[in-house]
């Protein structure tokens, strides 16, 4: 599961873009708990989520002509400029050319060669998210592709991801991602995992896409409260292979996510 050991290659933050982030504000305090602050002047309206004091992802309002509402998942970079490269030289391709956000830290948003969007967080005064892998806060994601071969090998070559093959749902098997060299056996440093695009129709009708998943203490709650709050259920609870029970929601305005409940780092 994830942690704030922070390495690169390993998911370092994630942020909602919406169309009404009042809404969305409202939604996920229901969910999680959540509150909202604003960053300040010179942010360009992007706010913290905060969970007990401590940052737990990024928002921000989305014109509609800029695209539809979604979570965007961030990989630690050492250098953004060097991992922009390493896109365009992995078939991949630059959506937002590395800029500087204040002096927080650097930022660049990609397109994998399947056409999964990705960013990159190289850190400045901003290490990354205060909590993760706790109630309420980001702890696994997943990569949903038409081409699981091809993209772990352009993951490979962009953050030096290793992957590891474990027992999956139903008998499958199920890929797992790790950062390179950290220096543990897997799966237990394992921050997420691969899936075939054609595997889970919860999934295909979106496309290629990164999958971040929320940890929850009581996933029926949660699931009943997206519900009543205005989000659908995409997948009911199952299994995630020795993970726990997930489901798979979309928030009011079109944002998908997963939540996951107990297993390996409850």
């Amino acid at each position: 599961m994830l942690t704030t050991r922070f390495v690169t290659g390993s998911p370092i933050w994630v942020d909602l873009g919406t169309p009404d982030l009042d809404g969305a504000r409202e939604f996920y305090r229901a969910l999680f708990g959540w509150e909202f602050a604003p960053a300040g002047p010179g942010a360009g309206g992007y706010g913290m989520f905060t969970r007990r004091g401590g940052t737990v992802a990024g928002g921000m309002t989305i014109p509609p002509e800029q695209g539809g509402s979604a979570w965007t998942l961030y990989f630690r970079s050492p250098d953004a400029e060097a991992a922009a490269t390493a896109v365009r030289a992995g078939g991949g391709s630059v959506t937002v050319d590395p800029v500087d956000v204040l002096d927080l830290g650097r930022m660049a948003l990609f397109r994998d060669p399947t056409g999964a969007d990705f960013g990159v967080w190289q850190p400045g005064a901003n290490r990354g998210l205060d909590v993760v892998g706790e109630s309420g806060t980001l702890c696994w994601t997943e990569l949903y592709t038409p081409d699981p071969v091809a993209d772990l090998s352009f993951y490979d070559m962009v953050f030096g991801m290793e992957a590891h093959t474990a027992a999956g749902p139903a008998g499958g098997a199920y890929t797992l991602l790790r950062p390179s060299g950290t220096g543990q056996e897997p799966p237990g440093d394992a921050f997420g995992a691969v899936v075939p695009l054609a595997g889970d129709p919860s999934e295909a009708a979106g496309g290629p896409s990164w999958t971040p998943y929320f940890r929850v203490d009581d996933l029926d709650a949660v699931v009943a409260e997206a519900e009543r709050s205005g989000g659908k259920v995409r997948r009911g609870p199952s299994d995630l292979a020795d993970l726990g029970r997930r489901a798979k929601l979309t928030d009011p305005y079109g944002a998908r996510f997963a939540v996951l409940c107990g297993g390996r780092g409850a």
